[in-house]
């Protein structure tokens, strides 16, 4: 069924917009703030922030809001709808226990990945990670195996949307080194990741395959910089991520 401009409700479309504005960068914005962001006039932006307010999902102060864990209700029942989380956690649980290493797993959303499930032994990032989590695609294994399932011009596309931020020193930002990178990602089936996300951080990942190969989500171990050689890392875990990216090849139709 089309779905044409007269069938959708405006003001959700605005409300949500809003709502997108805040991130971890920005959990604390004005009406002035969040209508530069949302691309809303500032009377939009502001009937959409108090309605919010009005609702309980953000709190006011006068000047600043900030969302409330009211929003986490919109994510949790997304997530709670979804029966990969359900799946895959069991799996996570067993690996990271198996390992002494976080797992996690995670879709694509535009730029971004999405944590959908995540198995934590140990705080390997400064921030903290959980479902509904997000990091762009471009610097993190997950993204990258994601990326790699997409055709090359899908791919130069969302390289090329909007300049790329670097996270740390070693962030590569430059789209052609980039698709080059996740073609080569695509070849091997894995991506590895030197710390371009947070100094100390590596990852390794691989895709979560169906039944039928196609790439649904992303598999990954978040570990510690240890001093070897990240190449290493293929050596020393990828049997394991395989052996759980079998398993899930087998359950997901």
């Amino acid at each position: 069924m089309a779905i044409t401009e007269r069938d959708t409700m405006g003001g959700l479309a605005k409300g949500l917009a809003v709502i997108e504005t805040f991130t971890a960068d920005h959990p604390r914005q004005s009406i002035a703030q969040v209508a530069a962001a949302s691309g809303l006039d500032r009377a939009t932006a502001r009937r959409c922030l108090l309605t919010l307010a009005h609702h309980g999902y953000a709190d006011y102060d006068g000047k600043f809001f900030t969302l409330t864990p009211r929003v986490l209700r919109l994510g949790t029942a997304c997530l709670a709808t979804m029966p990969l989380p359900q799946m895959v956690q069991p799996l996570l649980d067993r690996l990271s226990d198996e390992l002494g290493e976080s797992s996690s797993v995670s879709i694509l959303d535009g730029d971004e990945i999405v944590y959908v499930a995540r198995a934590a032994q140990r705080k390997v990032m400064s921030i903290a990670l959980m479902p509904g989590s997000r990091l762009p695609a471009f610097c993190t294994s997950m993204g990258r195996v994601l990326l790699a399932a997409l055709p090359d011009d899908e791919i130069r596309s969302r390289l090329t949307a909007h300049p790329l931020t670097a996270r740390t020193p070693l962030t590569v930002t430059d789209p052609d080194i980039l698709l080059d990178r996740i073609r080569a990602v695509r070849d091997k089936g894995y991506a590895v990741i030197d710390q371009e996300v947070e100094l100390g951080l590596r990852s390794i990942a691989v895709p979560v395959l169906s039944a039928w190969g196609i790439t649904v989500a992303a598999l990954n171990l978040g570990l510690p910089v240890r001093g070897d050689d990240p190449q290493d890392l293929a050596e020393r875990y990828l049997p394991s991520l395989q052996a759980v990216q079998a398993e899930l090849k087998a359950m997901i139709r």
